[in-house]
């Protein structure tokens, strides 16, 4: 099902859910999911019969609250849930094996922290812009930002999840506007005073839900054969893990040791298809415009190799599922996490 069409179902109740308190649970021993019928399934989760699992939803947000990204918070196992757990027992020296085990579920329920929380949509959310966003980039190029599509879609990445998780855990009867109380991931910082950054800078990481309080990194590796961006302090230690995809068959990750030239927030994008393979050599070059919907999301973290960087995505959902163009994507929040732990000049190993 399309994000629109999500939006719809939620704010017309097309989608019949039986709404139950799985994910609301402070322990995940405890935790079961919720009751859902075969067609609320097939709607909150794309077409898919999964349902969400309250053990893996708590999991997935202290995961994300410790730096260890699980990419899209939603209840289910995979590929990015299971790297996250290793990432994690390795920096609790914890044995490594990938489970959710009780010895890692009770060192991530030292934070303590619910699964979710009810939260209202205030005003400042609710009032976009909005925006379709045409395919073709002659016509993006016409646009002054390339926004979110909806509310549905910005409350979701806010709260680092997707729109179906969101139309999962709550009626959806109710209007989305400001004032709806929805139940959501429990990303909530720590901390939004975001020291050496502009006021636009500071509203973008607090919109983001990224705490302002993250450890000082040493170096960033960037793995091929995982495709994870791993983060180290001085003492190599581990403290923070993304999921990433990371250049294709066609352009493949330029393995070496590279440094950070500088940090670009809201970038515009200059969209030149001589650089893509699968793009006509014929197109026009285009200046598209800056937002989340941008092919490099919000943030571009520019490294000393013509045309690489670490970016954002406008798809958090294929993270580590897709290819690139041999940059590294993240999601929107992960890349504007990593941009509180990093400085210029700072050593990005690409490896195999």
């Amino acid at each position: 099902m399309s994000k629109n069409n999500l939006l719809n179902a939620f704010l017309l109740g097309t989608v019949a859910l039986a709404v139950a308190g799985a994910a609301t649970a402070q322990d995940p021993e405890k935790a079961k999911a919720p009751a859902q019928s075969q067609q609320s399934q097939k709607a909150a989760q794309g077409g898919q019969d999964e349902k969400i699992d309250g053990n893996v939803f708590h999991a997935q947000v202290l995961l994300d609250r410790a730096g260890f990204s699980p990419g899209v918070i939603d209840g289910l196992e995979g590929v990015s849930f299971t790297a996250a757990l290793k990432g994690f027992q390795e920096a609790r020296g914890l044995q490594v094996t990938g489970e959710l085990d009780q010895p890692t579920r009770m060192a991530l329920l030292q934070d303590r922290a619910p699964s979710t929380r009810m939260l209202r949509i205030d005003q400042s959310d609710a009032q976009g812009p909005f925006t379709p966003i045409p395919e073709e980039p002659e016509q993006q190029a016409k646009m002054e930002r390339l926004a979110y599509r909806n509310l549905l879609e910005k409350v979701a990445e806010k709260f680092h999840t997707s729109p179906a998780t969101i139309v999962a855990l709550n009626d959806p009867r109710q209007p989305l506007r400001a004032g709806t109380v929805l139940r959501l991931p429990n990303v909530l910082p720590v901390s939004r005073s975001y020291e050496g950054v502009k006021p636009d800078v500071a509203q973008l990481l607090s919109d983001l839900n990224v705490s302002g309080r993250q450890p000082k990194a040493e170096r960033v590796v960037v793995d091929k054969s995982d495709k994870l961006v791993r983060v180290y302090d001085e003492g190599e230690r581990l403290i923070a893990q993304f999921p990433a995809t990371l250049g294709s068959d066609k352009d493949p990750l330029p393995l070496g040791n590279w440094k950070v030239n500088t940090v670009a927030y809201n970038p515009p994008f200059k969209y030149q298809p001589q650089l893509f393979w699968d793009v006509e050599d014929t197109e026009k070059e285009q200046m598209l415009p800056p937002g989340p919907n941008g092919p490099v999301g919000i943030v571009w973290i520019d490294l000393n190799r013509e045309h690489i960087g670490i970016h954002g995505t406008n798809s958090p959902e294929t993270i580590k599922r897709a290819e690139s163009h041999g940059c590294v994507r993240l999601t929107n929040w992960d890349a504007a996490r990593l941009t509180r732990m990093i400085e210029d000049g700072m050593e990005v190993v690409f490896q195999a």
